[in-house]
């Protein structure tokens, strides 16, 4: 795990809901147990200021950032697939997009990674396709300046059909059968009686490697899923374990976070 991504999840799992900030030293403190250095930290800080996800803030306890609002609707639609409630229902129709051409390579590898994670996959070029339109769609074309012709629609065909051409199910289906075995294997490793600083990082590195699924699944309707999906065996054992170790891993928090 690097710094940008832990800090990604510190926010977006423990801060966002204590105000969305922390001082400079409590962020250091909280990632000391999942072995990324003080250097290694300020540096993330820094290109994540950058980029736009974090503002320099003054707080009781010394300087120190807090989320933008790019960031805080980025951490709620990851907080929404990551914990989401239920099965995600289907109308039957597709949403549709079909963007303007865009020149500058590093801004389409960008914008591909973006859309990706917002559950889309490309038909064509220009054409991507979602099971459903994402809250966050809207924000990230005006963001980048991007224009997008966008529609919903009952496509041709069978969807079952559509989506094992467009995703790649078996990858995925096997991604999480490997995350499955190897979280297992990670929160047994876990004492019963483990301080609250170990059970913070078991459940970090459990969140971490779930949190990465958000690039892969589409979060697609159970109806257009293979019988026995392997993702739903793994969800259970992710908000099972998550929930069962946060007691102890908010008690990590809120600890350092008041420490001057």
């Amino acid at each position: 795990m690097n710094a940008r991504a832990a800090l990604f999840d510190l926010y977006g799992d423990h801060l966002r809901s204590r105000g969305g900030r922390a001082s400079v030293a409590a962020l250091v403190r909280l990632l000391a147990p999942l072995e990324i250095a003080a250097p290694a930290v300020r540096t993330a800080i820094s290109r994540m200021v950058r980029q736009g996800w974090l503002a320099p803030a003054r707080l009781p306890q010394g300087p120190g950032y807090e989320v933008t609002p790019k960031c805080v609707r980025r951490l709620d639609e990851a907080a929404l697939r990551i914990y989401r409630a239920g099965a995600v229902t289907w109308s039957g129709r597709w949403h549709l997009l079909v963007i303007e051409p865009v020149r500058e390579r590093p801004r389409r590898e960008r914008l591909r990674a973006d859309l990706s994670f917002l559950g889309y996959a490309p038909l064509t070029e220009g054409t991507w396709i979602g099971p459903h339109p994402s809250p966050e769609l809207d924000p990230l074309l005006a963001g980048e300046e991007i224009h997008a012709e966008r529609f919903e629609a009952v496509l041709d065909g069978d969807p079952r059909a559509l989506v094992a051409r467009t995703w790649d199910l078996d990858a995925i289906a096997a991604a999480y059968e490997e995350w499955l075995a190897r979280a297992v294997e990670l929160v047994d490793s876990l004492p019963d009686d483990a301080d609250d600083d170990r059970v913070f990082a078991v459940r970090s590195r459990l969140l971490h490697g779930w949190r990465n699924f958000l690039f892969r699944d589409p979060g697609l309707p159970a109806e257009l899923l293979p019988g026995g999906w392997p993702g739903d065996k793994a969800r259970a054992y992710f908000e099972r374990e998550a929930a069962r170790l946060l007691p102890a891993a908010s008690a990590f928090v809120d600890r350092h976070l008041t420490e001057p």
